[in-house]
Order: structure tokens, then C-alpha cells, then sequence
């Protein structure tokens, strides 16, 4: 079965009473628009400029003050044994893996967590967020599948907060949809006050 999450939506994520909570697989996939046809040669060279790349990544805080980001933009992977506690599997740069790009957060360390934010951004391509029909689908041990599907499109902004995880009752998370649209990094930081200093980086 699916849990599928309406905007403001919060559930808590079900735990056995006498067993961590085991790993949370948060899985991004999007399509990508259809391809005009321009010609042989220009297939081999460059025609698919209007490909979309979307990014998986969040940003995180632990209880002990620590905060930071998980995401391919600054080779900022992650460590799923090691501080802090999520990582990213890959940067799927086209949208054609089937698997989309996945963040696993070890659900054995639920109670070092404060919260975290789960976002996607437009690396390249237009901010056609209607033609990516992006989904994130969080899957974890035991419960049910949760899926929050990026329905909103009237935006030309390249960042989308997806879901808010927050700690819950120590052992646990609630999950909560966004999906509100951000001009960048610093901007999203602003809102949830993560109080982060950015700068540019690059894949």
C-alpha cells in the first residue's frame, strides 16, 4: 500500500516498538519533455538541450547543533554510518535511470536528528516542472509507502522544497509535504532558517 500526501499533510513514520527504525530510501523521478525532431546531426550535437536535470538533496540538523546538506552539487554526498547519517546514492543527469536518485537516511539514528528538509533543483534545462511530473516516493521497513508528487507548476523558480522529516518522539519522524518553489539555495535557507552561509558551487 501508498500513503499519498496532500499539501500540509504530516504522518508519522511507524516504527516496532522494540527495533530501530531501519533505513528510509527517499526516491526522486521525474520524466523528461518530448524531444523535437530537428535532424540527424543535431541529435548527435546538442539536440536534446531542453533535457531536464533534477537534483535530489537536503538539507539537515542534528540535535548537537550540526547542520549541513546532502547533494551532488559540491560532491556533497553523504555518509549513511557516519555523520550525518544520509547519503546520496548517485546524480542521475538525464532522467532516463529508471531508478531516478535516492537519499538514504539511517533510521538507527533517528533520535541524533532534529529535522530535515528534502529538496529538488533544476540543474539544467527550463523550469518546466509540469513536463518533469516529478515524484519523491520515501519507502522504509515495515510501513507503507509515502509519496508526495510535485503538482504545482506555475513557478519559474528552480528549487522546490519537497518535505519537511522532523524527530518524533526521539525514535521516529513525522513527514510532512511542501512543495513550495524557491529562486535558489539561500532563499530556501531563509524560510526554514537553517542560517547556512552558501556560495557557488559546481558538479
Amino acid at each position: 500500500m501508498a500513503v499519498e500526501l496532500r499539501k500540509g499533510q504530516k504522518v508519522n513514520l511507524r516504527k516496532k516498538r522494540s527495533e530501530a527504525l531501519g533505513e528510509i530510501l527517499i526516491n526522486l523521478n521525474w520524466s523528461q519533455p518530448q524531444q523535437k525532431k530537428s535532424g540527424f546531426l543535431s541529435g548527435l550535437f546538442g539536440g536534446g538541450s531542453n533535457a531536464i536535470d533534477l537534483d535530489l538533496g537536503c538539507l539537515y540538523e542534528l540535535k548537537d547543533g550540526s547542520k549541513g546538506v546532502v547533494q551532488a552539487l559540491g560532491n556533497a554526498f553523504g555518509s549513511l554510518n557516519a555523520p550525518p547519517y544520509i547519503a546520496l546514492d548517485g546524480d542521475d543527469r538525464s532522467g532516463a535511470n529508471s531508478e531516478g536518485e535516492n537519499l538514504r537516511v539511517n533510521g538507527a539514528h533517528a533520535r541524533d536528528f532534529k529535522r530535515i528538509l528534502i529538496y529538488t533543483f533544476i540543474y539544467e534545462g527550463a523550469a518546466n516542472w509540469q513536463e518533469a511530473k516529478g515524484v519523491v516516493t520515501l519507502k522504509y521497513p515495515g510501513g507503507d509507502d509515502i509519496i508526495v508528487h510535485m503538482d504545482e507548476y506555475g513557478s519559474n523558480d528552480r528549487m522546490c522544497a519537497i518535505a519537511m522529516l522532523e524527530n518524533y518522539a526521539d525514535e521516529t519522524f513525522s513527514v510532512e509535504k511542501l512543495v513550495r518553489f524557491f529562486d535558489g539555495h539561500k532563499s530556501l535557507d531563509r524560510e526554514y532558517g537553517w542560517g547556512m552561509h552558501w556560495v557557488a558551487g559546481h558538479k
